[in-house]
Order: structure tokens, then sequence, then C-alpha cells
């Protein structure tokens, strides 16, 4: 199955997830699932029968709420029974609203307050040079989440300790809980603002896994400059009534518009 396939049939998965649960985060989910598509079928050097691998890649998805693109990746990807995702959100579930190492396999660390994942992921790279470790740290981050002042401190610390074995990911679909994130607090011109911190910056086509995946592939530790890719996404992706709509957010497919989203999907 190739990687648009991949990321069709995640969406279904997402789709019948959250409707069924009846709460989730399907603009988020729908975003980011082509990057998280390229991720773990293309570029991380990780798998599920080796998740305590000390030379395995971390990924830390930073912007939690989008927990259920990345349950139903895992689940795509054989690091989770499928079975589990029909208890999203119940009480007591392995697929609970963030994301928690403790109960679900293959999920790093635990996330879901923004704007923390960048530091935790500076961390792990930090880790890897001073252990002498070979395995890179990829952080997937909400632009809005870039309203959070923690992420730029990460950043400085980042470029300072010359993390170039770390690679943020960020997921620019340009609209955030209730607006556009140049109405609410304006980000642009963002790569200018990375490289002014010290990172290699790439832009590119968040919604093309396959582009995407190729991108990442090539970047190689070396120069000492933490690497950004700005993944310019469309929120909602692959359903047209929920393309770049801020209403999505929070909403969840219900009656009637539960098999027209998988019919586009098909």
């Amino acid at each position: 199955m190739d990687l648009k396939d991949r990321a069709a049939s995640i969406r279904r998965r997402i789709i019948l997830m959250n409707s069924r649960a009846g709460a989730g985060h399907t603009g988020a989910d729908l975003s980011e699932t082509d990057i998280l598509t390229a991720l773990y079928f293309r570029v991380l050097n990780i798998s599920p029968d080796r998740l305590e691998d000390p030379d395995r890649d971390r990924f830390v998805l930073s912007k939690g709420h989008g927990v259920g693109g990345y349950y139903a990746t895992l689940a795509e990807a054989g690091y989770l029974d499928a079975e589990l995702l029909e208890t999203y959100l119940q009480d007591d579930s392995r697929c609970p609203g963030h994301p928690v190492r403790q109960k679900t396999p293959g999920v790093e660390v635990n996330t879901g307050g923004l704007g923390h994942g960048m530091p935790l992921s500076c961390g792990m790279a930090l880790a890897a040079k001073k252990s002498h470790r070979t395995y890179r740290t990829f952080c997937l981050c909400g632009d809005g989440e870039l309203q959070e002042g923690s992420n730029w401190e990460a950043a400085m610390a980042a470029s300072h300790f010359g993390l170039d074995n770390l690679i943020l990911i960020i997921d620019r679909n340009e609209l955030q809980l209730a607006d556009r994130t140049e109405h609410i607090m304006a980000l642009n011109p963002l790569p200018d603002k990375l490289r002014s911190f010290g990172f290699d910056v790439r832009e590119t086509d968040g919604n093309d896994p396959v582009g995407l995946a190729g991108i990442l592939q090539s970047l190689k530790p070396g120069d000492g400059r933490p690497f950004a890719v700005i993944a310019r996404t469309t929120k909602g992706r692959g359903v047209s009534f929920i393309e770049n709509r801020p209403a999505w957010h929070h909403r969840v497919p219900k009656g009637d518009e539960i098999a027209s989203a998988i019919k586009e999907l098909e």
C-alpha cells in the first residue's frame, strides 16, 4: 500500500473513531495525517517489536490534542490493536484524550500541555548527544502552539547545544481553536523567525506524504543546526465539508456526515 492509500485509511479510522466517541479534534487529526504517515511508514527508525530499543528514533506529538490521528496511525502501523480505537475517550481506556506513555504502546512521552513537546524533544536530543547515540528526535507541533513562549526558549537551547539530531515539524494549517493564527497572534514571517534562532529551515506541502518523507529522509546531522520543517497543510484535509473550517477544531461527524466523509475518503 502506498503512502497516499495509507493516509486515506488512517483518515477513515479517524472519522469512525471520533464519531463513535462523540468527541475529539477532527480537524487537527485530519491535518496531521499525512505527516504521521510519512513518519511511521517511511522515516522513523522504530518498529512495534522494539519499542524500548535505546537506539530507536523518538517521536513527540507536542500537539497532543491531535491524539486521535496519532492513535489511528499507530493502529494502522501495527503498534496498537485496532479494536482499542473503539474505546477512544472511554473511562480507563488505553486511548485517552491526550498521549499517555503508561497507557498506549508506541507513545514516547505524555503530552497535551501545549508548548511542552519541543522542550522535551530538546532534552531527548541532548541526551542522545551526551550518550553518543545516533537516534534522532522528531517533534510535531501545531502552528497555533508556537504562540507559547516555551517553544522559543527551547529553540534557543536547540541552537545553543548544536542539536542537529532534532527535527521540528510544524503542522502549518494556519488555523487554531477559533480563528486563523494570523488573526489571533501572527506568526509570519515564520521561516525567518526560525532561521534567526539558528534552525535549518525547509518548507513543503505537508499534505504530500511522499514529498514530505523525501525531505525528512534527506535531513542529516552534521553542521550543528537543528532542523525545522514547515509542513503547509489544510486543516480537516480529505473531507470537503471539514476542510479549512475553524468550527471543526472540536467537532465530530454525526449522522449523514459520517457516511459522506467516508465516501470522500474511499
